[in-house]
């Protein structure tokens, strides 16, 4: 009975293997779950394995497919990053080269050796360039600071009480020629400077408006010093504004011609509008001939006059003959090469040139608009 018992057991042990050995591998799955591929039996591998290749071929046709749709988009924006990138690059993180590689329409002053702006066909990277350091960030920035100083200056001066002026209309006009003039010179100047480097189109059509600016600040500066000097003589008084304003229009004429710009006629501009400028000897010559050199340079601010002048003519003549960078090749590159101090020397001679008139405007005031047959005034 025991040896029965014992083999009854046994065998119940091996059917008991025997099962769990016939038993379905969907168990077995279920059962060992995410570590199906570290333990499971080899048959259980080998289900997984054919259902994963099943799946990865499935995930990779779908993959395929999705590459072959997206191709075109992918395509669509590479081509927009790179456009951007070239943007960048071309507008914000261009570098200044010398001269010797610039074209031949950027090449104006060969003694500015390094520093200057690569060619920049876009407005947006032009403008930019005012707050980067290079040949005409000088240029720049004089007449930007001076249109800001005239443009302030005009304002309080228009807007000063009629009580102020003898004749309100027509003193606040002819002050406005004045500041006309000056605001329009200043705003040409510093787009020039700013633009130049866009194309030779550009730059063309900016040069022109920059010296026809020249012009208009000269005459625009004679209107009140005529205005007041020969207050009590009108018909000397319109003369003189008649031969200013055909020689301003001459001026302006002879600065639309393309050549005008090139550097080769650099001395005639400078020639130009010195003409222009020293056409007021006559009408000074006059007045001080008239009142006497004292009352002229005292009462009559001719010594103001006197002293714009010379800086016009001082600035007209370093910008002709490229003094300093002349002498110091390489050296006035960024700042005081001529045309910057020519710049400074132009907003400092306006500033005075209103001084002037200012204090001529006041002694007509305090007159109370009268006059005599022996002056001027």
């Amino acid at each position: 009975l025991l040896m029965s018992g014992q083999i009854r057991s046994a065998s119940h042990a091996d059917c008991q293997v025997t099962e769990e050995c016939h038993a379905p591998a969907e168990v077995e799955l279920m059962e060992l779950g995410p570590l199906l591929e570290e333990k499971g039996p080899i048959g259980a591998k080998g289900v997984q394995s054919e259902g994963a290749s099943g799946l990865a071929d499935d995930e990779e046709e779908d993959e395929e497919i999705g590459e072959v749709l997206t191709l075109p988009l992918q395509a669509h924006h590479a081509m927009e990053k790179m456009e951007e990138f070239v943007h960048k690059v071309w507008e914000g993180r261009w570098r200044v080269i010398p001269f010797h590689v610039l074209p031949e329409w950027l090449k104006d002053n060969d003694y500015l050796l390094h520093g200057h702006r690569p060619p920049m066909p876009s407005f947006r990277a032009c403008f930019g360039s005012i707050f980067r350091i290079h040949t005409e960030t000088g240029n720049i920035w004089t007449h930007l600071l001076g249109l800001i100083l005239f443009l302030c200056l005009g304002t309080l001066t228009m807007l000063r009480p009629n009580m102020y002026f003898m004749a309100p209309l027509q003193e606040k006009v002819v002050f406005g020629m004045f500041f006309l003039g000056a605001v329009l010179c200043l705003s040409f100047s510093w787009l020039f400077h700013t633009v130049y480097c866009h194309s030779e189109k550009v730059s063309r059509t900016f040069s022109k408006l920059d010296y026809s600016g020249i012009a208009l600040l000269i005459m625009g500066s004679f209107v009140p010093w005529l205005y007041y000097s020969f207050y009590c003589s009108p018909q000397p008084r319109l003369i003189y504004l008649t031969i200013v304003c055909v020689l301003g229009i001459a001026a302006i004429v002879v600065a639309q011609w393309d050549r005008f710009s090139t550097p080769r006629h650099r001395p005639t501009r400078a020639g130009v509008f010195m003409g222009l400028g020293l056409s007021g000897i006559v009408p000074t010559m006059h007045f001080t001939i008239e009142e006497g050199f004292v009352k002229a340079t005292t009462v009559g601010q001719m010594g103001w006059f006197y002293l714009m002048g010379a800086m016009y003519i001082t600035g007209a003549g370093l910008y002709a003959a490229r003094i300093p960078e002349r002498y110091f090749p390489g050296k006035c590159d960024i700042w005081f090469h001529s045309h910057q101090i020519f710049h400074v020397l132009v907003v400092a001679a306006a500033f005075i040139h209103f001084y002037g008139v200012s204090n001529l405007q006041e002694f007509r005031y305090g007159l109370e608009g009268g006059c005599t047959d022996d002056t001027l005034l």
